[in-house]
């Protein structure tokens, strides 16, 4: 990376020093608040996305929040947080390209604040407790330069109460395979059928990659989860989709597959007005859709025979109970919570 910003609030703190004696050779520059420049008007964001700075800085105020009713993989307390913003992939369908001005990432360091607030939450109830992270990011894309999945581990290691799910497209799993697995962390990777991969998910592991990965979480005893989601309309999505469970399901241990979601392409309205002004060329962007609630999305027969026809797929061999539905109401709910 070419230019690092420095928040005054994390200028001293050591995270922020250790990162910044790794990248040396970049420009450092200081500046107040990060929501001065991430939030700045006036921001090119494709010009920036082609070369994004980091941005470091302290999260304050409300760092876990409560998912809203339904979201979730099995548990009954569920919460998400964002110990970072953006992304370093650049997929046409991603809310956050219409959600945030900036292309930049944003770091916040502070991440034993978040811990702690994750901690108390945990103590509320004699329940299990869901943390979901890569919902603002990818939880793992960045994690050479941010550290952030050793040091959650080491710290929820022995907390009996705390169930974490790591959201991923990347192939970055050295620090999951360098430690015992935890059996309360799923590390879930979105999936896509390889055609779609390389049309829509630019930047990102290809599907052989992914799956890969998958196997030698498997083979380490980590928890994993699939995210199918969005699934995307095609001339041929009924082949292209069977084709792609089936490569999937070859690939894995099935049984042992903690769970799976499934989702159809949607869009909070706002943000796919957006996204076509980024991308007026996006054949995706530009598929007929339907205002729904606050969403953009397929009409409702079109997404009911993508649904249908991946989700009988899916629990023919995973069965019906570790499959969960990813709803419309709840993406448009997490934008605005997360706004």
């Amino acid at each position: 990376m070419d230019t690092i910003y420095i928040e005054e609030a994390v200028a001293t703190h050591p995270r922020t020093e250790r990162l910044l004696e790794r990248h040396a050779s970049a420009r450092h520059v200081p500046i107040k608040r990060y929501t001065d420049l991430f939030n700045a008007a006036g921001q090119n964001f494709r010009e920036q996305k082609q070369q994004p700075a980091l941005i470091l800085a302290e999260k304050k105020g409300k760092r876990v929040l409560p998912t809203p009713p339904g979201y979730g993989i099995g548990g009954t307390r569920n919460f998400y947080f964002a110990h970072m913003l953006n992304c370093i992939y650049d997929c046409r369908y991603c809310f956050l390209q219409g959600m945030y001005r900036s292309a930049n990432h944003v770091v916040f360091v502070n991440f034993e604040d978040f811990f702690d607030d994750m901690e108390r939450t945990t103590q509320e109830s004699t329940e299990p407790s869901w943390f979901f992270s890569g919902y603002d990011c990818d939880s793992l894309a960045l994690d050479p330069i941010t550290g952030f999945v050793d040091a959650m581990l080491d710290r929820f290691d022995d907390n009996g109460k705390a169930f974490i799910e790591l959201r991923t497209k990347s192939t970055q799993i050295r620090p999951l395979l360098k430690r015992d697995a935890n059996p309360r962390v799923v590390v879930a990777f979105s999936l896509s059928p390889e055609a779609i991969v390389k049309a829509e998910e630019h930047g990102t592991p290809s599907l052989a990659q992914r799956l890969d990965a998958l196997q030698r979480l498997q083979a380490a005893g980590w928890p994993i989860g699939l995210r199918f989601d969005p699934v995307i309309a095609c001339d041929n999505a009924n082949e292209l989709y069977g084709e792609f469970f089936d490569q999937v399901f070859a690939a894995l241990d099935m049984d042992a597959v903690h769970s799976a979601t499934l989702g159809s392409f949607r869009l909070p309205a706002a943000f796919h007005e957006k996204l076509r002004r980024l991308y007026p060329d996006s054949r995706l962007l530009a598929t007929a859709v339907e205002k729904r609630g606050g969403s953009m999305a397929y009409p409702e027969a079109l997404e009911a025979r993508l649904l249908d026809h991946c989700r009988e797929r899916i629990t023919h061999t995973l069965g019906a109970k570790r499959l969960f539905d990813c709803s419309i109401d709840t993406a448009v709910t997490l934008n605005a919570q997360a706004s």
